[in-house]
């Protein structure tokens, strides 16, 4: 089987899939992981917000709110961003949870993506305003035994945050 894709630079056909240099301008061609931002938003009583997905991939599953970064966006910018988007309100961030290689499938293609999880709190009295493109339902689940995530490396950062979500919860005044 031979691989379809051409130069980003110069257009020439490409003889093997990235990592590989185009033949005809020499244009180094990798295939980098896209960033995004998550957010575990913890109520205080130790549960997370989870959304329930609207859409492909992985319709109906749970998930954490999150997003793409957009291009030389900061993934803390981002996780403010996505949660202004998906959830109608400004979020305070808290700790960073970390960073986590997965998968997307996206345009008939199984993306490489790099997750970065930060907790992060409603403000007191917030109410949230679902964008019923990317969520159908949000609950509060517990942290300490959540549901298989829609993918893979929200369940790790969830396992990861929870050390972190008590310590900031002893820290925390409600």
């Amino acid at each position: 089987m031979t691989f379809a894709g051409h130069c980003f630079r110069c257009g020439a056909a490409l003889a093997a899939a990235p990592p590989c240099a185009c033949g005809a301008c020499g244009y180094e061609h990798y295939l980098n992981a896209r960033p995004t931002a998550s957010l575990i938003v913890l109520d205080g009583a130790g549960r997370f917000l989870a959304l329930r997905r609207a859409r492909p991939p992985r319709e109906g599953l749970w998930e954490t709110p999150g997003g793409f970064c957009d291009g030389w966006e900061e993934p803390a910018d981002a996780a403010r961003r996505e949660a202004r988007e998906e959830l109608g309100v400004e979020v305070e961030l808290g700790a960073f949870v970390g960073m986590y290689v997965g998968d997307y499938e996206f345009q008939g293609e199984r993306l490489p993506v790099l997750d970065c999880f930060f907790l992060a709190y409603l403000p007191v009295g917030a109410h949230l305003r679902l964008d019923p493109a990317e969520s159908s339902e949000a609950t509060w689940l517990p942290l300490t035994d959540p549901p298989p995530m829609a993918f893979t490396t929200m369940d790790r950062a969830l396992r990861d945050a929870l050390p972190a979500a008590r310590a900031a919860s002893a820290r925390r005044v409600p």
